[in-house]
C-alpha cells in the first residue's frame, strides 16, 4: 500500500521536457536566495527604525513596482520574446539588489524598492509564457504546479537561512544572498535553455475552454481575479504583518519565524504535487478548488484571534498551507486556459498584477489597521475579506457553467 502510494507520488514528476526541469532548477536557486522579502518589514521597522505607516509606504512602492513589472513583463513577452526578459530581469535585479543595501532614507528606499521590484517581476509573466512553450498542454497545471514547488523548496531553505544570517551577518547579508542566486540562476538558464519563440507542441483547445477576444471583455477572468486577488491580501499577511506580530506579541526571534515559514515550504513540497494530481484524475473544477483555498485562507485569519497560546501559530500556519496549495496552482491554470492564443503574455501579466496588488493592499491595509486598530481588528478584517473572495469565486463558478451551456 505504502509503496503504490509511493510510486503514485513519484509518476506526479514524469513526462516533462528537459527545458521545464531546467527551469524548475533555475527558480529554486532564485527562490531560495529570496531571504529579504520575508524580513522586509522587520528590517525597515526593527533595524532601520521607521513607523508602521512608513512600512507600509515603502511596501506601497514594492507592490506598485511589481505591477508594472509584471504588466511590462507580459506585454514584452508577446512583443520580444519570454526569453530576453528573463534573463533581463534577472540579471539587473540581481546586481541591484547590491546596491540597495546602502540605502537607509525614506525616500530613497520608497524609490530603490519601486525601482527593483520593476525589473525584478518582469520574470514572473514571462516564466508563466515559458510553460507554456516548453511544457505539453496536458502538463501544464503539473509543470505549474512543479516550478510552483520549487518555489516552496527554495521557499523553505531561505527564511531559515535567512533568519541565521541576520543573527550572525547581519541584515545586509541577505541583499548578498538575494542578488547572487539571481545571478547564477539566470546564467544557468542562458547556458542550458535555448531560445524558442513558439510552443513546440500543438496545442489541442481543450473542451469548455472559452477564449474571448479582448482581456477586458472577459467577465469572468475579472471577477476570477478578485478572487485572486483576495488570496493574495491574506497570504501576504504571512509577509508583512504577521512577523511582526510574532516578535510583539509572543517574543519570537526571527530563526523561529523562519522555521514556521520553512514548515510551510516543507508542506507544500510534500503535498501539492499530489493534490493537484488528484483534481486533475477527478476533474474537480478548478475554480472551486480556488475558492476553497479562499476560505481556508479566512479561517486562518480568524485563528489569529487566539492571542493567548503560541501554538495558535503553528495551526494558523498549516489552514494557510493547505489554503496555499488549493489557491495557487490552479489558479494559474485558470488564468492561462483563459487566454487566447499570442495573448498569453498579457493574460498572465494581468494576473501576476492582481499579486502585486494584493502585495500593496496587504502592507498599507494592514500596517494602517494595526497603527490605528490594533492585531485584533485587523485579523478579524482580513477574515471577512476572505469570505467575501470566496464568495466571489462560487459566482465565478456558475458564470462559466453557463458559458459551457450556451456553446
Amino acid at each position: 500500500m505504502l509503496k503504490t502510494a509511493f510510486q503514485r507520488y513519484i509518476d506526479n514528476f514524469k513526462g516533462f521536457s528537459r527545458e521545464i526541469w531546467i527551469l524548475t532548477m533555475i527558480t529554486f536557486i532564485n527562490r531560495a536566495g529570496t531571504m529579504v522579502l520575508p524580513f522586509l518589514s522587520k528590517y525597515l521597522k526593527e533595524d532601520l527604525g521607521f513607523s508602521y505607516s512608513q512600512v507600509g509606504w515603502i511596501m506601497v512602492c514594492f507592490g506598485v513596482g511589481s505591477m508594472l513589472g509584471s504588466w511590462l513583463g507580459g506585454k514584452l513577452s508577446d512583443k520580444i520574446g519570454f526569453y530576453r526578459i528573463m534573463i533581463f530581469s534577472l540579471l539587473t535585479s540581481g546586481l541591484m539588489f547590491f546596491v540597495i543595501q546602502y540605502i537607509t532614507s525614506f525616500i530613497g528606499l520608497c524609490i530603490s524598492m519601486f525601482a527593483i521590484m520593476t525589473v525584478a517581476d518582469m520574470y514572473r509573466p514571462a516564466m508563466f509564457v515559458s510553460i507554456g512553450a516548453y511544457a505539453k498542454p496536458e502538463n501544464r497545471t503539473r509543470a505549474l504546479t512543479l516550478v510552483r514547488l520549487a518555489i516552496n523548496l527554495g521557499f523553505a531553505a531561505g527564511p531559515a537561512m535567512g533568519g541565521l544570517i541576520i543573527m550572525n551577518i547581519g541584515y545586509r547579508g541577505l541583499f548578498w544572498a538575494d542578488g547572487i542566486t539571481c545571478i547564477v540562476a539566470i546564467l544557468i538558464f542562458w547556458l542550458k535553455v535555448k531560445e524558442k519563440k513558439k510552443s513546440a507542441f500543438t496545442d489541442k483547445e481543450h473542451p469548455g475552454e472559452v477564449l474571448t477576444h479582448s482581456v477586458f471583455k472577459d467577465k469572468p477572468f475579472w471577477l476570477f481575479l478578485f478572487t485572486c486577488l483576495v488570496s493574495g491580501v491574506l497570504f501576504f499577511q504571512v509577509f508583512t504583518t504577521i512577523p511582526l506580530y510574532h516578535r510583539e506579541q509572543f517574543d519570537l526571534s526571527e530563526f523561529q519565524t523562519g522555521l514556521l515559514l520553512t514548515m510551510n515550504g516543507v508542506l507544500v513540497f510534500f503535498c501539492e504535487m499530489a493534490i493537484v494530481s488528484y483534481v486533475e484524475r477527478k476533474k474537480i473544477n478548478k475554480v472551486k478548488v480556488v475558492a476553497f483555498g479562499c476560505f481556508l485562507m479566512a479561517i486562518s485569519m480568524y485563528l489569529m484571534l487566539i492571542n493567548t497560546w503560541v501554538g495558535i501559530l503553528t495551526i494558523m500556519m498549516l489552514f494557510m498551507t493547505f489554503a496555499e496549495m488549493f489557491a495557487f496552482p490552479f489558479s494559474n491554470s485558470v488564468a492561462l486556459s483563459r487566454a487566447p492564443k499570442g495573448h498569453e503574455g498579457r493574460y498572465m501579466a494581468i494576473y501576476t498584477m492582481s499579486f502585486s496588488l494584493a502585495h500593496i493592499l496587504s502592507a498599507k491595509l494592514g500596517m494602517e489597521i494595526i497603527q490605528h486598530y490594533g492585531y485584533q481588528i485587523n485579523w478579524f478584517f482580513m477574515g471577512m475579506l476572505g469570505l467575501v473572495g470566496t464568495a466571489c469565486g462560487y459566482w465565478v463558478f456558475k458564470l462559466i457553467q453557463a458559458e459551457h451551456k450556451t456553446l
